[in-house]
């Protein structure tokens, strides 16, 4: 659990550091349907955890990229780099001719289902606005889902938002209650593709609406009645998903456990930071290969 980039306070947007960009976590998942030209239609509560991958930027005459971090390996620096191409989006949308020397420590795992590249692309939007003077992209901008669907909620971090369509309806959601998280991460890399290409139902009910009693009981019992539809295909490309959330659901003081986004990152719901760290330590000890980071749910 060494090396995690964290924040522990619980910071509303205009706090979050521009350059922080912190793991996205998809508490539900529901497929709706499926558009002519093969994208999917979801409903997804997205929240934002405490850790995540760090950007800094320096003044330049062109733009560059360093990776480095404990995930630093096989990170590209070239423009198929999210990081790259949300900064040349912003240079074109906003007619500016600086550059920038962008350096991104890596401290989440690759295709995890927590949203590391489109966060970090996010990330990258808010710093070089600050740095380059410009006005900032917003969320409902077509550039920004240009770069993907997940980059305009991660625009908008660290606010839970309910995303819907292919990312690009966003509605802001009451402030929900302080909680603990523990990201449990297998050590496998499930491609998204794959789990899309493997659901055998397209067209599922949407999310419920938030009870209108917010407190961590209430908020846990309308979670365990949610979904995620790609649970059951992720688990079938990498069953040891289902090891995962079966060994957070066994350890005590886990309130609920869920897969996040597409894997295969899972996601224990715990009342308070302490018991976050005392499950992280009981679920590492216990499977010392895997990936384990207690953080705070943001809002």
């Amino acid at each position: 659990m060494s090396g995690l980039l964290q924040k522990e306070t619980r910071p509303d947007a205009a706090s979050l550091e521009r350059g922080f960009a912190p793991a996205k976590i998809n508490l539900t998942l529901h497929v709706t349907g499926q558009r002519g030209d093969g994208y999917h239609l979801l409903d997804s509560l997205v929240v934002f955890a405490g850790l995540g991958d760090l950007i800094t930027a320096a003044a330049a005459d062109t733009l560059t990229l360093s990776v480095t971090g404990p995930f630093a390996q096989g990170v590209p620096v070239d423009d198929s780099n999210l990081v790259l191409r949300a900064a040349r989006t912003l240079q074109k949308a906003r007619g500016v001719n600086l550059g920038a020397a962008l350096r991104l420590t890596k401290a989440l795992p690759h295709a995890a289902g927590i949203g590391g590249g489109s966060s970090d692309a996010g990330a990258t939007l808010r710093l070089l606005a600050d740095l380059w003077q410009v006005d900032p992209l917003t969320a409902d901008d077509p550039a920004v889902l240009a770069l993907g669907s997940d980059v305009p909620v991660c625009v908008t971090a660290p606010r839970p938002m309910r995303m819907a369509g292919i990312g690009d309806h966003l509605a802001t959601l009451p402030v929900l209650p302080f909680a603990g998280l523990v990201l449990v991460n297998p050590r496998v890399e499930v491609p998204t593709a794959d789990v899309f290409k493997a659901l055998t139902r397209r067209e599922n009910l949407p999310m419920d609406p938030l009870p209108r009693d917010l407190s961590y009981d209430a908020f846990v019992g309308w979670l365990l009645e949610q979904r995620n539809d790609l649970q059951t295909a992720a688990i079938g490309i990498a069953p040891q998903i289902g090891e995962a959330l079966a060994c957070l659901r066994r350890t005590k003081g886990v309130s609920a456990a869920v897969m996040s986004g597409s894997g295969a990152t899972c996601i224990g719901l715990v009342r308070d930071m302490g018991t976050a760290r005392a499950v992280a330590k009981s679920v590492q000890v216990a499977h010392m290969g895997w990936w384990v980071a207690p953080a705070p749910l943001l809002g």
